[in-house]
């Protein structure tokens, strides 16, 4: 339970770091609209990550349960982190942050659809469906207790850092530069062959 506790906090942090329509538009929300709007995007954000992770459990489960070669299934997990750790590395194109002007303009009415906003952009946005159904995939061979703290442990801290993120929105909007982009990009490229590399490592070079 420890360790699946230590990996969630590490693929928190990975897709804390990671860069994407997301942390834009807390950004914009943030400075335009004020922290309330911001919190409300985060948790429309939240809750689109819980579902998907929920669903990429179930069709975990549902592949470990017709399989029974738990081996076979983190090996392909792993491959498919690797395999999309070098498709991100070389392939990807940097996203370009927003500097429009800053308007501030809040109603309260609009919570809720600013929270819509947060969970139909991450919801219908190819890669974190990707992500969360390959990750969900890549660790089905874990007991579901520990999957379960694993996830909820990752979907916790990924939560506190856009809380954070609403708070530091305007050193965020003025430090993620290009070059930042860029480099943030690859290093999260690199960090998904490393946790590829790591499972395939524990299935088969360890007894």
């Amino acid at each position: 339970m420890k360790e699946a506790i230590l990996q969630g906090i590490a693929l928190g942090l990975f897709l804390s770091v990671s860069v994407g329509p997301v942390i834009f538009g807390i950004i914009k929300l943030s400075m335009r609209f004020g922290h309330s709007a911001g919190y409300a995007f985060t948790f429309g954000v939240s809750a689109s990550d819980t579902l998907l992770v929920i669903l990429g459990n179930v069709a975990a489960e549902l592949v470990r349960t017709a399989l029974r070669y738990e081996k076979a299934i983190a090996i392909v997990g792993g491959a498919i982190l690797i395999v999309m750790g070098i498709i991100s590395f070389f392939f990807r194109k940097d996203p370009k942050p927003d500097q429009g002007d800053i308007a501030l303009s809040f109603r309260k009415r609009d919570l809720l659809r600013f929270g819509l906003q947060g969970f139909f952009i991450n919801i219908f946005n190819p890669a974190p469906i990707l992500f969360w159904l390959t990750t969900c995939t890549a660790f089905a061979f874990l007991p579901l207790k520990e999957r379960l703290m694993l996830f909820a442990t990752t979907l916790g801290i990924i939560l506190l850092s856009d809380v954070a993120k609403v708070l530091l929105a305007g050193k965020l909007r003025n430090w993620l530069t290009p070059h930042v982009l860029h480099v943030i990009n690859r290093v999260s490229a690199v960090i998904f062959v490393i946790f590829g590399l790591i499972i395939l490592y524990r299935f088969v070079y360890l007894p």
